[in-house]
């Protein structure tokens, strides 16, 4: 491939919460191309993982088997007709949002809120803000493990909070979607900087986490009842539940992936001892557990 290949790659470098194992192989295509011919000659049984930004993920200590796919090349990010956008799956949804702005298209603001890329977003529509992925949707392009791409509509995938449904049996990956957004039909300028500044007010911006860690159960917020179950500020090891905001998981300096999912669970099991309501991740957990050493 044009693009290169790293063994026994530390993915605490690659997720923002900066802890984790290492990924078996570290793939980084140069483009499109290269990714799809790389993935033509995988063997059709080796596991395969993507990555973006890694600011949703947890990848457990004992590491990543296989192909891990960074999807940073994905890149390229393009005006089309009619007030569309054609945006590659490795775009941090920051740029997506700023680009937008300067194009003079509205919709997208809200995704100057979510740290992570573009193809993250579309594969849990992600949102902030008030608004979600997925209405900006108009088709996206999806790629296989044999390295086939595939062109859909929105209205094939069902689509619900945090949550998007493949109605295909077989892996399939977002490379790309055309988002249909509208002209802006004001003087005035989304307003991004006041959502960033309400972001920075209320978030513990900077610091090593994930964002939210919970979906919000219907009606109610995730961090209020994690707060409400004596939780805010606790720790396991180095991963503490924030001061700030109690749906925030901090790795507060070498905190093991192995402690900030034990925190995940405590949390859930006390929000359901005292709500009797089970909280959700919205984080995506993977790899495998860490192989506990063995006395001599």
């Amino acid at each position: 491939m044009r693009g290169r290949i790293l063994y026994q790659e530390d993915m605490s470098r690659h997720t923002s919460w900066k802890a984790g194992g290492v990924a078996e192989k570290w793939v980084e295509a140069a483009d499109l191309d290269d990714l799809a011919d790389y993935l033509k000659h995988l063997p059709a049984d080796e596991a395969v993982n993507w990555v973006g930004l890694g600011s949703n993920l947890l990848v457990r200590d004992g590491g990543l088997p296989g192909a891990t796919i960074s999807t940073a090349a994905l890149s390229v990010i393009e005006a089309r007709q009619q007030h569309r956008l054609y945006v590659e799956a490795g775009v941090p949804s920051p740029k997506l949002a700023r680009t937008a702005s300067r194009l003079q298209l509205t919709g997208a603001e809200f995704l100057a809120g979510i740290p992570g890329s573009f193809g993250g977003a579309l594969a849990m529509n992600a949102g902030a803000f008030g608004g979600e992925t997925w209405p900006l949707v108009e088709s996206v392009v999806t790629i296989n493990a044999a390295g086939q791409l595939l062109t859909q509509t929105a209205a094939d995938y069902p689509i619900a909070y945090r949550s998007v449904t493949p109605l295909h049996a077989e892996p399939r990956w977002f490379v790309s979607a055309l988002l249909q957004l509208h002209a802006q039909t004001d003087a005035n300028p989304p307003p991004i900087k006041q959502l960033l500044k309400q972001r920075s007010a209320s978030q513990p911006i900077g610091l090593a986490s994930c964002g939210s860690v919970f979906k919000n159960p219907p009606g109610q917020h995730a961090a209020q009842l994690i707060e409400q179950a004596g939780l805010k500020g606790f720790c396991l090891g180095k991963a503490c539940v924030s001061e700030k905001h109690s749906n925030f998981i901090i790795n507060q300096g070498q905190a093991t992936a192995t402690d900030i999912e034990a925190l995940i669970q405590h949390i859930i099991q006390r929000v359901e001892h005292r709500f009797h309501l089970t909280l959700q991740p919205e984080v995506r957990i993977i790899g495998k557990p860490d192989t506990p050493h063995t006395q001599p």
